[in-house]
C-alpha cells in the first residue's frame, strides 16, 4: 500500500466518473445491476462478479444496453466466481487492466431464524458472506486502487432497527459498518476512501424473496407504512453508491437511504 501526499481533487459530480473503472461484486441482479447500469450511462467502465454464470451473461448485456453505441467493445466485463474469495477479486483486476472503484453489495439473507435455532455453522455462514467479503475486498483495494479510489460497502436500517429472527444477520451487518469506519482510517494514508450505504427496504429480487413480499401488490403494501410511503427502487439507491465513488472528500461514513423508514 503506497502512501500520496493529499487525496487528488476533482468534480464531485457523477458525471466525473466517465472513463473510471468500477468493479461490482454481487452485481448480476438488484442493487449491484443497477449501479452498473448507472456507472455505464456516465461513461464508466464496468466489471461485474457474480457466481452463476448465466446470470452473469445477463446481467453483462443489460448494463452494455445502458451505455452509448459508440463505447469499446471491453466497456463491460463479466468475472465468475465468489466475491468473497480475494482470487475471484484479483482476476477482476486483472482483467480490467485499471480499477478506480469497488463495490460490494453480495451477502443475501444467510443466518436467519431465531438464536436459539441457529447451528454454529450457520451463524459461521451469516458472519463469513459479510464480514470475511468485506475484508477480502479490503485487502484487493489497499494493494491495488490508486490515489483517490473507493471502496463502498453495504449494510441495512436493521443495524438500528432490529427484529427478531435475524440475530446472526444484523450482528454481521453491524461488523462491516464498523469495519468501515476502522478500514477509513487505516487505508487514509494511501488516500483512498472507505465508505458504506445503509439500505432500508429496496424493491429488488432480494426483497421479494422475503415470505409474503413476492409479490407487486405485497410491496406496495409493505410500503405504504413508510414515511414516503413506498419501497425504493434499486436505482435509487445504487445512486448512493454513485454519490460516493464520486465525491472525493466522503470517507469513513455510513450514507442511510431508506426512505425516512429509520426515523419512525
Amino acid at each position: 500500500m503506497s502512501t500520496a501526499t493529499s487525496i487528488p481533487v476533482r468534480s464531485p459530480l457523477t458525471s466525473a466518473l466517465s472513463g473510471t473503472t468500477a468493479v461490482l461484486v454481487g452485481g448480476t441482479s438488484g442493487i449491484g445491476l443497477a449501479a452498473g447500469a448507472l456507472l455505464r450511462s456516465v461513461g464508466a467502465r464496468v466489471v461485474l462478479v457474480g457466481r452463476d454464470p448465466g446470470r452473469l451473461k445477463t446481467a453483462v448485456a443489460r448494463v452494455s444496453e445502458a451505455g452509448r453505441a459508440e463505447d469499446p467493445d471491453n466497456a463491460v466485463l463479466g468475472v465468475a466466481g465468489d466475491g468473497g474469495d480475494e482470487r475471484t477479486l484479483i482476476e477482476a483486476f486483472d482483467r480490467a487492466g485499471h480499477v478506480d472503484h469497488v463495490l460490494v453489495t453480495a451477502g443475501g439473507m444467510g443466518g436467519a431464524g431465531l438464536v436459539t435455532d441457529l447451528t454454529a455453522d450457520e451463524v459461521r455462514a451469516a458472519i463469513d458472506a459479510r464480514v470475511q467479503g468485506a475484508f477480502s475486498a479490503a485487502r484487493v483495494v489497499a494493494n491495488r486502487l490508486p490515489a483517490g479510489g473507493s471502496l463502498t460497502l453495504t449494510s441495512g436500517i436493521l443495524t438500528s432497527r432490529p427484529v427478531p429472527g435475524l440475530s446472526a444477520l444484523i450482528s454481521a451487518v453491524g461488523a462491516v459498518e464498523t469495519l468501515t469506519k476502522a478500514l477509513a482510517v487505516e487505508l487514509a494514508p494511501a488516500r483512498l476512501r472507505v465508505n458504506a450505504v445503509r439500505f432500508g427496504r429496496i424493491d429488488t429480487p432480494l426483497l421479494r424473496s422475503v415470505p409474503g413480499l413476492d409479490s407487486d401488490s405485497a410491496v406496495a403494501a409493505a410500503g405504504s407504512t413508510a414515511p414516503l410511503g413506498r419501497v425504493g427502487t434499486a436505482e435509487e439507491a445504487a445512486a448512493a453508491a454513485l454519490f460516493l465513488m464520486a465525491n472525493n472528500y466522503v470517507t469513513g461514513q455510513l450514507l442511510t437511504v431508506d426512505g425516512g423508514e429509520s426515523l419512525v
